[in-house]
């Protein structure tokens, strides 16, 4: 009963995000440059990681698909989620970004968030060509962010003070649609290429039998992993932007990788060896912290020992976690 209540919800986050949180502007009225256009969104200057002069509607916006979040660079949680899942989707679209999708990141404290720390950033998550990441005044980033609907006052109960999420549009047609930042990558994906790039032949395409579809066939600790995890790491696959886990359960003890799991940033607070030496390997990108059940984080372990049990014995590389490579495997 509990593995189809996890099902259900993994159809239902699809759904949910289609109906609570898209917000479309429909292309009739966006057509009218006089409401959604040059006259609606603002051209004030921006700089982008290279030090280079943009205006926000004539360079970013005029005559694109864009897909444009609003991040910092010292965010803990939101902000490095959602970054490495727009890097799947970059990498699922492949050579249609920077062709025919544009990626935009905007930076919420551009008074840490120079070009320079911008550019490091860009590194250390691996972002591709077509995604550019954008600094200026704050008055002119406020404004953007207001006039794009992604503005959130600062929360208190919420540490990273903002909410994850992403907009995706097509300028020409008005087709508007806001996402959360951190939702399934492939979803986006599609969104990104087919709907806004077809929206007017969306009616004249082949309809689905939905009769033929298959049932969802996910264990627990397979949907949590690629839920919430393999926006950064493989199994068995190689390093991402963070260490690949093949072989994990076999060099870590159980209760260090419960702890890690459920509260990275407090086991790298009290400057635990392991994770101190992988924190430095990885460019210093922290693991976010986010706020799995205890009950969660055992699904997740679980299904990493099933991945390296049955893994081919000679393709069991874990160089990227090994003792070696990242303290003893006595924690």
């Amino acid at each position: 009963m509990r593995r189809h209540r996890i099902m259900g919800f993994a159809v239902s986050a699809v759904v949910l995000s289609a109906i609570i949180y898209f917000q479309v502007i429909p292309a009739a009225r966006a057509i009218d440059n006089s409401r959604y256009g040059a006259n609606y969104f603002p051209n004030v200057e921006l700089t982008n990681q290279d030090g280079q002069k943009v205006h926000f509607y004539d360079d970013v916006l005029k005559g694109k698909t864009v897909a444009i979040d609003m991040i910092y660079t010292h965010c803990v949680d939101s902000c490095p989620l959602e970054t490495a899942k727009l890097v799947q989707v970059q990498k699922m679209l492949g050579d249609h970004v920077g062709k025919d999708i544009f990626f935009y990141s905007i930076t919420i404290d551009p008074k840490r968030d120079t070009p320079e720390v911008l550019k490091a950033y860009m590194e250390k998550f691996h972002v591709g060509p077509g995604w550019t990441f954008l600094t200026g005044k704050k008055e002119d980033i406020d404004l953007i962010s207001k006039k794009l609907g992604l503005y959130s006052d600062p929360d208190p109960n919420n540490r990273d003070g903002h909410a994850p999420s992403v907009l995706v549009g097509n300028e020409p047609t008005g087709q508007w649609i806001r996402d959360g930042a951190t939702d399934n990558p492939r979803f986006l994906a599609v969104l990104l290429k087919d709907w806004m790039g077809n929206w007017k032949e969306s009616n004249q395409l082949e309809k689905p039998n939905y009769a033929d579809a298959k049932p969802i066939d996910l264990d627990r600790g397979q949907y949590l992993f690629g839920a919430h995890c393999a926006a950064c790491h493989t199994i068995g696959h190689g390093d991402k932007i963070g260490p690949d886990l093949l072989g994990v359960t076999n060099v870590r003890d159980r209760g260090w990788l419960a702890k890690f799991i459920a509260t990275p940033d407090k086991v790298l607070a009290q400057k635990d060896p392991i994770a101190t030496a992988l924190f430095e390997k990885y460019k210093q990108v922290q693991m976010p912290n986010l706020r799995e059940a205890q009950e969660d984080v055992n699904a997740i372990i679980d299904y990493l020992a099933k991945q390296t049990a049955q893994a081919d014995p000679a393709k069991d590389k874990v160089s990227s976690i090994s003792p070696d490579a990242a303290g003893s495997t006595n924690k």
